[in-house]
């Protein structure tokens, strides 16, 4: 005669760490496209804001334009194919989404761009303005 036993025989945790590594696996996942698609909507939101006065909608581009390309290779891979194409414009861009943005830097830069762009050299005063009054002392 054999003893049946009543207690229930215990699980293995073995057969639960697959499970558990295909949970966390599918949570992470679905927070990294959570977070793309969050950002991706604040580059649409953020596009047509920044053409607007006042440049609001610029800084909520910039920070998706961050969540996109840090949670995305396939969009950090185009990223880097229109940085290659087109380095003068997204450099701008890159100084902005890094870790420590260089935010003043790059305004200033594109301002002074801006003023090439639109104002006959006789006009231009923003270099001489800088050289002048912001000039480090000796």
């Amino acid at each position: 005669m054999q003893a049946v036993s009543v207690l229930p025989e215990s699980i293995s945790v073995s057969a639960f760490s697959g499970a558990k590594a295909f949970a966390f696996r599918v949570a992470r996942e679905g927070a990294r496209l959570a977070v793309v698609g969050l950002g991706s909507l604040m580059v649409i939101a953020g596009f047509p804001l920044a053409l607007l006065p006042g440049h609001t909608g610029l800084f909520l581009l910039v920070i998706g334009l961050i969540l996109v390309l840090r949670n995305s290779p396939r969009s950090r891979r185009k990223f880097i194919l229109l940085q290659q194409r087109h380095p003068r414009v997204v450099f701008p861009v890159r100084r902005l989404i890094r870790r420590e943005p260089e935010v003043l830097p790059v305004l200033w830069q594109q301002a002074l761009r801006i003023e090439k762009l639109i104002l006959p050299a006789r006009w231009r005063r923003a270099g001489a303005w800088r050289r002048r009054y912001f000039r480090a002392p000796r």
